[in-house]
């Protein structure tokens, strides 16, 4: 093939984007993961693998890194992974690394999640210093390569671990929890890259010294890579007997799990024996029952949601065929649920932003698409337009949140009279925006 770099490739792409010609059984063989199986029944659980963390505390030991501990002011909860082994989850002093496509288009997926961690009386600290995880660039286009995708990540978690020093506490205060199931899956296999690998820890030891993001010398990697649907996971009783105030009994969920949450580094997954028989991904789903919903199973669960990174860019219509005929169209058809619960930034977008196009193709399926902690607020009596922002949805979520007892009409016109409070100066916040952005603010202080 030429190296000609100005050359196009398939849709757009570099030239290196060519047509592989491959035959229809070959094709089937290449796409299968998007319809594989990941659960206790389909892995072999027999044959042992090495658990990155393992190898993390060798790495400690020998003066390489520092490790960022799960301590007791964590106050963590121990789960179980596919493979057994305990996975703790810190519900406290958490540190958040949010999302860009949660922010930008689901705003009410991360004010659900503060709002709920507000009620429930949990530290945290929602500051401004982060950066994107930039693997929707990697996955996306290409261009970003482990070296930049590592050193992202380690400048990430150090903030973390420092973050609490300039706020009158010791390093390692807040513990990162990380909203995007991307980023989620991008860090883990990024962790065990660096643990393997001795010239990759080196090569981005330069880079984040020029950071100023070293300490004592040292690259800082997290104990545990924690996603926010864990968080949920463990707090999904307190939740339901503190907070929760709708009854959902009449509600019909069907749940999606993100590829990039239990496919990518399956062995850091969360089951659990009382959900789903044990053999499924226990997050998510263990919310809607703990919060007494009606889980529905339907035939694609497994599946991908289409949405793909690369071809949700140059081949949109493939990410949206394969979103209404294998996600939504089943969804409504086989479950007839009332919403479709996920817990991932590109799932959610991609199902709900995607439901108008069959209407092109005389497929007339629409079903409510919101995240998980959007419908605990929900049920614990968030706002539908203030906290869990429902407006920003292109899925229809009216019935859903009439059956749930919730009067939109009057929510929307409280909403309206609230922003005309908002035009005025008259700002309500779910958090003190100056921990949000001055890093010279003691927490404690301003706490006192």
């Amino acid at each position: 093939m030429s190296d000609d770099s100005s050359a196009q490739g398939v849709a757009g792409h570099g030239a290196f984007f060519q047509d592989t010609h491959l035959s229809a059984p070959e094709a089937e063989a290449a796409t299968a993961w998007v319809r594989s199986h990941v659960d206790r029944r389909t892995i072999d659980l027999g044959e042992r693998m090495d658990d990155v963390r393992d190898h993390l505390w060798e790495l400690e030991k020998e003066g390489e890194v520092i490790v960022h501990r799960i301590a007791p002011e964590h106050r963590a909860a121990t789960v179980q992974t596919l493979y057994g082994w305990d996975k703790k989850i810190p519900t406290n002093n958490l540190w958040h690394h949010k999302s860009c496509g949660q922010c930008g288009n689901i705003p009410g997926y991360p004010t659900s999640l503060l709002w709920l961690m507000n009620k429930l009386g949990v530290d945290y600290l929602d500051e401004t210093d982060q950066t994107s995880c930039t693997a929707w660039n990697y996955h996306g286009s290409g261009i970003g390569n482990v070296e930049s995708l590592a050193a992202v990540f380690l400048r990430n978690f150090h903030q973390a671990y420092v973050s609490g020093k300039q706020h009158g506490f010791e390093y390692g205060h807040f513990f990162p929890l990380v909203h995007c199931g991307t980023s989620f899956g991008n860090y883990k296999e990024i962790r065990k890259y660096l643990v393997e690998s001795a010239e990759l820890r080196e090569k981005v030891k330069k880079i984040l010294g020029k950071l100023g993001r070293l300490v004592d010398g040292k690259i800082v990697i997290p104990e545990e890579v924690v996603h926010y649907s864990e968080w949920l996971h463990v707090m999904r009783q307190r939740i339901a007997s503190e907070l929760q105030t709708i009854d959902v009994s009449n509600i019909r969920v069907a749940v999606h799990p993100a590829c990039h949450v239990y496919k990518m580094v399956p062995e850091d997954a969360v089951y659990d024996p009382e959900i789903l028989g044990g053999n499924r991904l226990a997050v998510t789903t263990s919310v809607a029952m703990a919060l007494g919903a009606q889980v529905i199973d339907y035939s694609t669960w497994y599946d991908c949601c289409g949405f793909g990174f690369r071809h949700i860019i140059s081949e949109r219509e493939f990410t949206r065929s394969f979103t209404m005929n294998r996600k939504i169209k089943v969804v409504r058809e086989e479950a007839n649920a009332d919403v479709l619960v996920g817990h991932d930034t590109g799932c959610i977008t991609t199902m709900d932003k995607n439901q108008w196009i069959g209407k092109a193709h005389d497929m007339n399926y629409s079903v409510p698409v919101i995240a998980d902690v959007q419908f605990a607020a929900l049920a614990c009596g968030a706002d539908p337009f203030k906290i869990a922002q429902l407006q920003w949805h292109a899925s229809p979520c009216e019935d859903l949140v009439e059956k749930m007892g919730i009067r939109w009409d009057q929510a929307k016109a409280d909403f309206q009279e609230y922003l005309k409070q908002v035009e005025q100066g008259n700002v309500e916040y779910l958090y003190n925006p100056e921990l949000a952005t001055n890093q010279n603010a003691n927490m404690k202080n301003l706490s006192a």
